[in-house]
């Protein structure tokens, strides 16, 4: 793994460099600007990477990492933009979408904008990357290795792809604990003490997900497995069905989809 910068030392920024120095990047390759003096601190001394104040102070490695807030990003890409040669710039900040960002960075042309999900916090994420144009094969292996480091990666040739991708793993977590809290719930209706319907909505989950991702099978086919003829499985999914909860499901990743889009053309009238 080449040298590393990161602008913004924040969550997702902290589990991308853990994965890095855990996949054996030295963490002296690594710095990182974070204006917040704690979290400055907490990267000093839970990883021992090299941290500065400001941009005026980094060195900016040949790979660089954009993980400030949408909001920070005009600013902060002004302040770089005079500073870039041939840097490979791999901006995780939600929304952004490549042609603005290379506009606010004075026409930097490598540009990986990557969308990781917040399961890359224990190195379980699935990240959506899109290249640029002017990105080749090469950079483009640098960028999947930063966030191999935490998961998955899938790519899009389509930026407006990421989106969808979005709406599916960027805020499917959130899709996930709604159904954990709704089968917990339903447990402890059922008379499960609390704790218990936790447990075994949480395991149930997990497992379910492991089995599906280990055994290579179409969800689809083990469901099928699961749902004997005339069975409590098929009379829950019927119950399921009667309900919408499939059309509903679609329905809120169509709705975040269009959000994602709205959000991109307001973030880019930022600057």
């Amino acid at each position: 793994m080449h040298k590393v910068s990161f602008i913004g030392g924040g969550n997702m920024a902290a589990a991308i460099i853990g994965g890095l120095i855990a996949s054996g990047t030295q963490p002296t390759d690594i710095e990182v600007v974070e204006v917040n003096a704690d979290a400055r601190a907490q990267l000093s001394a839970r990883f021992g990477v090299v941290t500065h104040t400001d941009l005026s102070q980094a060195r900016l490695h040949p790979l660089l990492v954009l993980a400030v807030k949408p909001q920070s990003l005009p600013e902060v890409a002004a302040a770089l933009a005079t500073r870039l040669a041939g840097h490979l710039v791999v901006s995780i900040a939600a929304g952004i979408r490549v042609a603005d960002l290379a506009r606010w960075l004075g026409g930097h042309a490598r540009i990986v904008r990557t969308m990781p999900n917040t399961p890359a916090l224990v190195r379980a994420g699935i990240s959506g990357l899109y290249a640029s144009p002017g990105v080749d094969a090469d950079a483009r292996s640098q960028a999947e290795a930063i966030l191999r480091a935490v998961g998955g990666v899938v790519w899009v040739d389509d930026e407006t792809r990421l989106d969808a991708v979005t709406a599916v793993s960027g805020s499917g977590p959130a899709y996930v604990f709604y159904f954990i809290e709704s089968l917990e719930a339903a447990g402890v209706a059922q008379g499960l003490p609390a704790e218990t319907a936790r447990q075994l909505a949480l395991q149930t989950f997990f497992g379910a997900a492991k089995l599906a991702l280990e055994s290579g099978e179409e969800p689809a086919v083990l469901r099928q497995r699961v749902t004997s003829k005339g069975g409590t499985t098929e009379r829950g999914l019927a119950a399921l069905d009667a309900a919408g909860v499939r059309a509903g499901i679609g329905q809120a990743v169509e709705a975040a989809s269009r959000r994602s889009a709205e959000l991109g053309d307001e973030l880019g009238r930022l600057a």
